[in-house]
């Protein structure tokens, strides 16, 4: 009969032993997949703020060369309308001579 009582004992100890092991398991699932939220959360996180980071750099450079550009086409028109004022002026020079030749 102790055998028989013996084989009880221990397998309800096994029983037991499972349960608490079945338990840990659980609770340590708990704390992984708490765990996981808070990195990927934190990742996340990292990973707009880079985002924004780089929009804020590409959009600094796309305002630069903006203004390069904006500078550039500001110079052009200088040019040109510096070469046209002079050109005009040559043709008034030439035109009043005209009338005075003509009133002549």
């Amino acid at each position: 009969m102790t055998t028989i009582s013996e084989a009880i004992t221990t397998i309800k100890k096994a029983e037991n032993d499972a349960d608490k092991l079945i338990e840990d398991t659980k609770q340590k699932s708990s704390e992984k997949i708490e765990e996981s939220r808070i990195k990927s959360k934190e990742i996340i996180e990292k990973s707009k703020e880079e985002a924004m980071s780089e929009a804020e750099k590409m959009l600094l450079e796309a305002e630069n060369n903006a203004k390069k550009e904006a500078t550039h086409i500001s110079n052009k028109t200088a040019e040109k309308i510096d070469l046209s004022s002079k050109t005009a002026m040559s043709k008034v020079e030439e035109a009043s001579d005209l009338v005075v030749k003509s009133i002549l």
